[in-house]
Order: structure tokens, then C-alpha cells, then sequence
């Protein structure tokens, strides 16, 4: 809605910038002005001004600017009536009356929230009750405090037909109000009454962004419902592809995060926010919608949508493609965060607490990865006809984007993975190096791809590998010790946590080395050892044989002593323990060379940099002494 502008100049008039922006930035007065550190960019010198007289804040490290207005907008996500809303309450000021009918629907909205929140409250008061035994097991069971309980809302609808109902009216709340708020449910024989849509379920309260309760979702206590989680239904307070669960009080933790989590359901949120991740939101049992992801963007411009890792979790990452390409614009796009297959946010929480899930938060991978893996997926590239439609299926996906820029660079980025995949040639660029998909230049024209190799669909376990884009490289250390475990699986009967402990920079290899380790935790006696041919056919039959031959087809299984199929497995293990520590000290000696790197670049006037420097430098000489023993290897 257009709002007067004297009503905006009034509340500018009785809240100042300074009082505002001054919650989150500490300020000090310099003549007229005040001064801080930027909120919107880390920084050692204040470079942030606010000048009240103006009635304008500006960031000189960043060069944004505005009013108080646009500060609230800026750093709470809010949009602009709402923005507006706040402030005037703050101010003390009546918002202005709106048109007639915006007027009565907010009458309308007000009635029912009324309905919503006294139910709320009824919900939660419910599960206090000993009908609620079974629900409160339940979420004892998956690790649901009394806190957590009391943070989300979580009530209980009792079994009664007409409890919720009988608890309204008995408040002077009309049937048809509980009707229209979506808490019952009118039979179509319109001479019988309604009765309650919530029954024998735990209850979830769902709210908008001003954290007002307007739906429920519920999830089933008895294993005949036909539903195991129900929402409320389209209401004038609800429209479930306009809402995420809990983003409310997402909000505040995701700009403190800079991030968003999306998960999948209610449970995912709770047992997020149980390992004290409390910027997780979720979509209401359907993809992401367009108004979703505009919400999302107001919390955080590259939100991590956290899916299963199986099939189910891929198909619906591949279908948010779709819905996200039209809305990218510069500095807004998607995350997909991967979660072993069969596992859900709360169950890896569970099992590996916070920094199981933060590492694989860490892991995301971009929007155009995504894409580019669901077009690789989706059919053979191996005649010039099924390449030339793979191509097109790229170029669509492509041309979905409207903004000009980013569409542009995305265009980009696809020709030069399709350059690399298929090789040059095959696209009409003459002289181009033909290295990058597995082609020597001869200084000739590059040969087309089809008959010297067959590409096929990447496999499910495969997909996200460097051979699934195009690139047939791995880290070499990593590699060798991963192949010695497939060629030796005894090795696991002595090393096997320090194999699953070890730091693999290579997804590709670290989904591998899983594998390897689940199958020989299945093992009813792994004790007697392990057969190569039993453990290759099951990552076979798991979609890693091409990455496992591969590595077998590396030219160091037949030159190095563990990794040789036929040498002893003492020299294996002697060998391959002294491979795995040459990698431990090179990740440390890595890490520590970053940190006094970053020490010379932020302290080179203090009287320590040449510590620092002779520090760095014996760094380095003992990364390259291990590097050259290791290559002489």
C-alpha cells in the first residue's frame, strides 16, 4: 500500500536513525555525526555514519545508504509496511486507515487469528494431558527437549471428534470462523455440524512473518491416519506456498549467520535448532515455490537447501532448479547441501551433533553444479545427435534466467564445461586444447569424442565426481590411499577408524572411502577378512565402478608396493601408514602455512614479521622435502 507522507515524515521525526541503528552498531558521536563499524561488512576502522539532522545512515564500505526505513528493511528482512508497521509502533502512531476493503479483509484476518492462537494455546495445554503420553514419548524419543517444546509451540489435538470446537465456542468464537480459520472441518451435508481437523496428532503452530500464528501442520500418532502429516488448508489467513515454517524466528539467527537452512519438514527444523542451529526454516510439504524463495532471499542471498542424498532428495533439488533460474539476479542464488543417503537433518544432528551437520553445510554446492549434473544425468552423450541434445537441454535451462548478466555468465560457464566434457572440436573451435577432456594437442584439428570413447550417464553415486564434469584428476596421495584399501580391504581389519578418520579433500573419494567402511561394518564376521571381489561387487552395484576403475587404471597400482594387488599385506599396511602420515603432516603443515600468511598480511608494520617470515619459509622447505620424497616414491 502507498502510505501519506506526512505519516512517514512523522515517524522519522520521532525515532531517530541513531536510535535505531544503534541496537546493533555501537556508535560515538563525531560533531554532528555518529560513527561505527559497518553491520553490513567486517571492519577494523569505522567507516558507518549516521546523521541524525539528515535523517540518513551511509556506509562508505559497502556504499549503502538510507533511511531508517531502509536500515530496518536492510538488516530485519522486513519489507516496506512492514518496516513501516514496526516503526510507527515504536513511535507511537496509528497506522493509517486503509481503502474499505483492505480494511475489511484485516477485519476478517484479525477475527481469525483470534481463532488460530487461542487454538494454539489449547494445543499446547493438550499435551500436558496423560491422552499426550504416547506424543510426549515420541519426542523424548527423537530428542525433543521441554525447551524445545516450548520455543516451537508443540500442542497435541486430542482423539475427541469435537474437543477443539467445543473449547472455542465455549469462548464466544462463532463455527463458521473456526471453519474459515481451517481449525475444522464443514461436512458437505451442510445440516451437520462441523468437527475437529486435528486429531490424535502432535501439533506444529505455523506463523507469518510478524510471528503470528495462522496454520497448523500435524503429524499422525496412529499409524491408520491417512495422512502422516497434515497442514492446515488454503485459508484468508494461510497460503502455503507464500510460508516457511519457522521464519519468524529464523530471521534474527539467519542475519546473524548470514545463512539460511532449508530442510525438508518440522522435525528437520526442531532437531536443527537442537544442535543450535536456529536459522533453519521449511517449505510446507510441497517443492519450493517463487514466493519461498523471495522469502528466503530476504534472510540470506544464497540459501542451503539441505535434501536427502538419495534418489527422492535429488529429484526434488533437480525440480527448485527450475523455480530458482527465472528469479536469479546478481548476488542471489541457491546452495544444495547433500546429506547421506537415508538421512535427514535431525537424524545426522543426532548422530553426529552439530559439526556433522555444519561440515556438511560447509560441502554445498552451487546452483550451476546442480544443473549442470541434472542435464549430465538425464540421458547418453554419446553420438553427435544425444551430445547436440544435451546441449540444447543446457541452453533451455539457461534461457530461463531473465536477468540479462547472470544469464550471460551462466552461458558462459555451460560452454566451457561443454568445451571440456566433449571436447573443443566438437563445437567448431579449432586449436583449442583438447587436454581438458583427455585429448594430447598434436597441433592437429582435435578429434571429436564419439568412438574413441563412449560417455555415459553419470551414476548415481558418480554424478558429483570430477568425472562426471569432465575432469579425470583426483588429489594422487588420496587416491593411493583409497586404492589400497580396494585392492587390500584387510587392512580395515587394523586400520579401519583410522581409514574413516582421515581428512579427503575429494568428495568423490570421501563418498568412496563411506562405502567402503559401511560395507565392512555389515560384515557378519568381517574378522575372517574381506574379499576384493565381494567388496567390488558391492560398490559396483552402489554405481562406483567407473570410479573405482579408474583409480585401479591409475599408472601407480603397478608401481607402488601397497597398492599392488599382490604384494604382501604387511608391506601394504607398513606402506600405507606411512602414506597416511606424509598426508597428515602436509594437511597441517598446509593449514599452518595459511594462518602465518594471513599474520604477515595483517601485521607487517608489527616488530614480529621476520619471525613470521623465517616461520613460513621453514614451512615451506618441509612441504617441499615431503612432496619430493613422496613423488620419488
Amino acid at each position: 500500500m502507498a502510505f501519506p507522507q506526512n505519516f512517514l515524515d512523522e515517524i522519522k521525526n520521532r525515532i531517530a536513525v541513531s536510535d535505531i541503528v544503534g541496537r546493533r552498531v555501537k556508535l560515538q558521536r563525531r560533531g554532528r555525526e555518529y560513527v561505527g563499524l559497518s553491520p553490513f561488512k567486517q571492519e577494523r576502522t569505522p567507516s558507518f555514519t549516521v546523521n541524525d539532522d539528515k535523517q540518513f545512515y551511509h556506509c562508505f564500505a559497502t556504499g549503502k545508504h538510507g533511511s531508517v526505513f531502509d536500515f530496518i528493511m536492510e538488516t530485519e528482512g522486513l519489507s516496506f509496511p512492514e518496516a513501516v508497521e514496526q516503526l510507527a509502533r515504536q513511535a507511537g502512531l496509528e497506522m493509517p486507515e486503509r481503502d474499505p476493503q483492505a480494511a475489511q479483509r484485516a477485519a476478517v484476518q484479525a477475527t481469525l487469528i483470534d481463532v488460530t492462537e487461542a487454538s494454539a494455546l489449547w494445543f499446547q495445554a493438550q499435551l500436558k494431558t496423560p491422552e499426550a503420553a504416547e506424543a510426549r514419548a515420541y519426542l523424548e524419543r527423537r530428542g525433543v527437549s521441554q525447551e524445545l517444546i516450548e520455543r516451537f509451540g508443540i500442542g497435541y489435538a486430542p482423539a475427541a471428534r469435537t474437543a477443539l470446537i467445543e473449547h472455542l465456542t465455549a469462548r464466544q468464537m462463532r463455527p463458521a470462523q473456526i471453519v474459515e480459520a481451517g481449525m475444522a472441518i464443514q461436512p458437505d451435508e451442510t445440516d451437520r455440524p462441523p468437527y475437529d481437523r486435528f486429531r490424535e496428532r502432535i501439533i506444529f503452530p505455523i506463523h507469518d512473518a510478524r510471528g503470528r500464528v495462522i496454520a497448523f501442520g500435524g503429524r499422525a500418532m496412529s499409524a491408520d491416519a491417512k495422512a502422516k502429516y497434515l497442514n492446515s488448508p488454503e485459508t484468508p489467513l494461510f497460503h502455503k506456498g507464500a510460508v516457511l515454517f519457522n521464519f519468524a524466528r529464523a530471521r534474527q539467527p539467519a542475519y546473524d549467520a548470514n545463512m539460511v537452512l532449508v530442510a525438508e519438514g518440522y522435525m528437520d527444523v526442531v532437531g536443527l535448532a537442537r544442535a543450535g542451529l536456529h536459522h533453519a526454516v521449511a517449505p510446507l510439504g510441497t517443492a519450493v515455490t517463487e514466493d519461498q524463495i523471495r522469502l528466503l532471499w530476504r534472510l540470506a542471498p544464497e540459501p542451503v537447501m539441505c535434501l536427502d542424498g538419495d534418489e527422492a532428495g535429488l529429484r526434488a533439488a533437480y525440480r527448485a532448479i527450475d523455480r530458482i533460474l527465472p528469479q536469479l539476479k546478481p548476488g542471489f542464488s541457491m546452495q544444495f547441501a547433500l546429506l547421506p543417503a537415508g538421512k535427514d537433518p535431525d537424524d545426522v544432528v543426532r548422530d553426529g551433533g552439530a559439526e556433522a551437520m555444519k561440515d556438511i553445510i560447509g560441502r554445498a554446492r552451487s546452483l550451476i553444479d546442480m544443473m549442470w549434473e541434472r542435464e549430465i544425468e538425464r540421458a547418453p552423450w554419446d553420438t553427435p545427435e544425444r551430445a547436440a541434445a544435451l546441449k540444447q537441454r543446457l541452453r533451455d535451462a539457461v534461457a530461463l534466467i531473465n536477468d540479462k548478466d547472470v544469464r550471460a555468465l551462466y552461458g558462459q560457464e555451460v560452454k566451457a564445461r561443454l568445451d571440456k566434457l566433449l571436447g573443443g572440436g566438437a563445437y567448431g573451435n579449432q586449436g583449442r586444447s583438447g587436454q581438458a577432456s583427455g585429448y594430447r594437442s598434436s597441433g592437429r584439428q582435435q578429434r571429436a569424442p564419439w568412438g574413441s570413447r563412449r560417455p555415459q550417464p553419470a551414476t548415481s553415486e558418480l554424478r558429483r565426481s570430477d568425472l562426471g564434469r569432465g575432469e579425470v584428476s583426483f588429489p594422487r596421495r588420496e587416491a593411493l590411499i583409497v586404492l589400497a584399501v580396494l585392492n587390500h580391504p584387510d587392512i580395515l581389519l587394523s586400520q579401519r577408524d583410522h581409514f574413516e578418520n582421515l581428512d579427503l579433500s575429494s568428495p568423490e573419494l570421501d563418498q568412496l572411502r563411506f562405502k567402503i567402511v559401511d560395507y565392512f561394518d555389515k560384515l557378519p564376521n568381517a574378522e575372517a577378512g574381506l574379499d576384493i571381489d565381494a567388496l567390488t561387487g558391492h560398490l559396483n552395484e552402489h554405481g562406483l565402478a567407473e570410479l573405482t576403475q579408474r583409480l585401479r587404471q591409475m599408472p601407480e597400482a603397478r608401481l607402488l608396493t601397497f597398492v599392488r594387488k599382490e604384494s604382501d599385506l604387511n608391506d601394504v599396511v607398513a606402506g600405507w601408514l606411512e602414506t597416511t602420515v606424509v598426508h597428515h603432516k602436509l594437511l597441517t603443515l598446509t593449514a599452518e602455512k595459511a594462518l602465518v600468511q594471513e599474520e604477515l598480511a595483517t601485521e607487517m608494520a608489527r616488530d614480529g614479521t621476520q619471525n613470521a617470515l623465517d616461520r613460513l619459509t621453514a614451512i615451506k622447505n618441509e612441504i617441499a622435502a615431503l612432496e619430493r620424497n613422496d613423488d620419488s616414491a
